[in-house]
């Protein structure tokens, strides 16, 4: 038997999906099996899969010594960590990620990714420790695809984590991209607003009619400048699909350069998307524990 006591990462999970990030080579059927056959308990006590945890609970657990993870740093130690670190508090980095570097990984855990950079940059600087934590790693707040480079939000803590993602989510942090399309937009300026829908299967992206599990986008830009092939173009998402700028650029008829994915011819020099996130704006409209950082515009 062991016992794990809840910090203040955990508060406030439901207790199977605690057990869940817990346990994670432990079949599903096999854990609720466990949680019926009062395997875990807490505080002493029959436990009910929807119950809320609170920091300081202590949690007997019956289970197997294979399902439990080393939870040392030496996994962290020797790993890469250089970062182009924007901006730093105690809850939050704002990290700049070069094109090429995924945000996370493909199913290798080796992999090089911005977000096992991110926790090896925490580690050696002492500020994530793992054998302290139960279920709590730093994670990104927002994503960007491989070759697309600029400005990448990652928390700290778990607070931090439930309050970027939510204010994600009612699009109160605003972001701004800036890309190289082909050809000079006829609109200098405007909305495009389409459904789109991805294909798993060639993670391609395509305008649909709204049917078939399509998700609605809408896309915000301005032609801020010339170039030799075409446009510089400012960008700004109202909402975050997959491939959304590259999708709706393509669809205006001004793909943007490099990104052959999505109808830009190969050049030989860049066959990949010349798109950048290159501007971040917090817009809180309610209190919340990030408050200090309101009307906050973080540029890189």
């Amino acid at each position: 038997m062991r016992t794990v006591t809840v910090n203040g990462n955990d508060a406030g999970q439901r207790l199977d999906k605690f057990l869940g990030k817990l346990f994670k080579s432990m079949p599903a059927g096999m854990l609720y099996k466990a949680i019926r056959k009062k395997r875990v308990k807490v505080n002493g006590k029959r436990a009910d899969i929807s119950y809320h945890l609170s920091e300081g609970d202590k949690i007997d657990l019956y289970i197997n010594d294979e399902f439990f993870e080393d939870k040392g740093g030496a996994k962290y130690e020797g790993k890469p960590s250089e970062i182009k670190i924007v901006y730093e508090d105690d809850n939050i980095l704002v990290a700049d990620k070069p094109s090429g570097l995924p945000c996370h990984s493909g199913g290798n855990s080796g992999d090089d990714t911005l977000i096992s950079r991110i926790t090896a940059y925490l580690f050696k600087n002492g500020e994530f420790d793992p054998s302290s934590e139960n279920t709590f790693a730093p994670a990104l707040c927002n994503r960007l695809d491989r070759n697309t480079s600029g400005l990448i939000i990652a928390a700290k803590n778990a607070a931090a984590l439930r309050v970027m993602n939510e204010k994600i989510r009612r699009r109160e942090v605003e972001k701004y991209y800036v890309c190289t399309v082909i050809g000079v937009p006829e609109r200098k300026s405007g909305v495009i607003e389409t459904y789109l829908k991805k294909d798993g299967k060639t993670n391609a992206v395509s305008v649909s009619q709204g049917t078939d599990g399509a998700r609605r986008a809408v896309t915000e830009y301005k032609v801020i400048g010339k170039t030799e092939s075409g446009a510089r173009v400012e960008v700004r998402l109202i909402t975050g699909r997959t491939h959304q700028i590259r999708v709706h650029m393509a669809h205006i008829g001004h793909p943007i350069e490099g990104d052959v994915k999505y109808g830009a011819p190969k050049n030989g020099k860049r066959d990949f998307q010349n798109l950048r996130a290159y501007k971040i704006k917090f817009n809180f409209k309610e209190s919340c524990a990030l408050d200090y950082l309101n009307h906050k515009t973080i540029e890189a």
